[in-house]
């Protein structure tokens, strides 16, 4: 046992001491950090102000046309071509033109000049509340009251809530992806670590060190050294970048927080009207309520996952995937010559945790299916489906179940990876052969 300690030992030692792992042990939360807040800060809409001058040939929008608080209108009478020649001099940073038919009549067609792009949803903007207006107008001509058209064609939305064993129910539309992004995370994590010990095995073999160490420890000590040394390894890396990304995470949220509580506080207010309101809202004239309604609905779903309770079986999933992917790994590195030669094992590795992945996706899409149950239990693919399906709630005895057969097929596969290493490892430049080996 002492010799596998100190194997152990070494392991955790070389991997601690390497300048490239180090610096892409701090180094990946900031980026993965940096990343997320950018995607969140870029996807958040950019309220530029914009002074519009409004020429309306029709007559009919000064009493309908509204503005925000980033967009003001300013209505003239003024011809187009005045407009123009004044407009590179003034303060307005857009000319909008309504036109009218020959008739007389509404056209719906408009015209934006600009001295520079106002972007997408400036005209997504002034697009809607046209359309919004041409199609009031139309109503009106027909003694249709707009309001009563607006008050029956009020949408629909489907909200799943689950009700567990013990009478608690929770909202899951935005867990199913947090669920994808969780198996997701371990069939990297698998992969990465269980790539380790694989690299690890074929430097050995290779540069021939591995004949100087096997004639102090026996070959099956030295691959369980490395699988164990690697794993606390990852463990350690894992711990870092969580502290690191946490840290990240609440200095950088504090800088977008201004904003969020801003936006909280306002559809707070529009949720209380619409609420008081009901039918008669006019969901339309409440800026982004909609937009608002299901990031911060998103948001409340979240909070209601157990977040400790994930780690926890994340952690203990990572480990029984990793010790399970990591041994069979192992093998295929003792069995081959180079990184070539071992393509044609590792496709029979990889099958299955694709399969995984996939299962993972179909999670989304039908939780409840006897596919994704059934691959919960299968040690090849369980680490990455039953920490999919963890965050939409998993009674405790299947989770404990899974973890059980998990950790049972781990002895199994060091068996006979043991017979794999205990051959192969020896077989340097010789002819691949994985029945000799066996």
């Amino acid at each position: 046992m002492s010799k596998v300690r100190l194997i152990i030992g070494r392991e955790i030692k070389s991997k601690l001491t390497n300048k490239t792992f180090i610096i892409m042990t701090f180094l990946t939360p900031l980026i993965f950090i940096g990343a997320l807040f950018l995607i969140f800060w870029t996807s958040m809409p950019e309220k530029i102000e914009q002074n519009i001058l409004v020429l309306d040939e029709t007559g009919m929008f000064s009493q309908t046309l509204r503005g925000n608080d980033f967009v003001a209108l300013n209505f003239s009478d003024k011809k187009i071509e005045e407009a123009q020649s004044e407009f590179q001099n003034s303060d307005y940073t857009s000319i909008l033109h309504i036109l009218k038919g020959s008739d007389g009549n509404i056209i719906p067609k408009a015209r934006v000049f600009f001295k520079k792009n106002p972007g997408l949803a400036f005209k997504t903007y002034l697009k809607n509340e046209l359309e919004r207006i041409y199609y009031e107008q139309k109503l009106k001509a027909n003694n249709i009251d707009p309001s009563i058209i607006a008050s029956a064609r009020q949408p629909v939305e489907i909200e799943l809530t689950k009700v567990d064993e013990h009478g608690n129910v929770k909202n899951s539309d935005s867990v199913q992806l947090f669920s994808f992004a969780m198996g997701l995370i371990m069939m990297m994590f698998i992969l990465l670590y269980g790539m380790m010990v694989f690299r690890s095995v074929m430097e050995e073999k290779t540069s021939r060190i591995v004949e100087v160490i096997v004639s102090s420890v026996r070959p099956f000590q030295l691959m369980i050294g490395k699988i164990i040394g690697i794993a606390i390894v990852g463990i350690i890396q894992f711990t870092v970048t969580a502290i690191i990304s946490s840290v990240l995470a609440l200095v950088l949220s504090n800088v977008f927080m201004k904003d969020m509580l801003e936006m909280k506080t306002k559809f707070d207010s529009q949720n209380q009207m619409v609420m008081k309101m009901g039918t008669n809202a006019n969901l339309a004239a409440v800026d982004d309520f909609k937009d608002n309604q299901k990031m911060f609905e998103a948001l409340d779903q979240l909070n209601q996952i157990n977040f400790a309770e994930v780690a926890i079986y994340f952690v203990l999933f990572f480990i029984g995937g990793y010790l399970f992917y990591s041994s069979l790994l192992a093998a295929i590195g003792s069995a081959v010559d180079s990184e070539s030669d071992s393509q044609q094992f590792m496709f029979p590795v990889m099958i299955p945790l694709m399969i995984g992945y996939f299962l993972a996706i179909k999670i989304m899409i039908s939780p409840e299916s006897n596919a994704v149950i059934i691959g919960s239990f299968i040690p090849f693919t369980s680490p990455i489906v039953m920490m999919a399906r963890l965050p939409q709630g998993v009674p405790t005895w299947q989770v404990l179940v899974s973890l059980g057969i998990l950790y049972v097929s781990f002895i199994g596969t060091v068996w006979l990876a043991g017979k794999i290493y205990r051959t192969g490892i020896f077989n340097v430049w010789q002819e691949d052969d994985l029945e000799r080996d066996l």
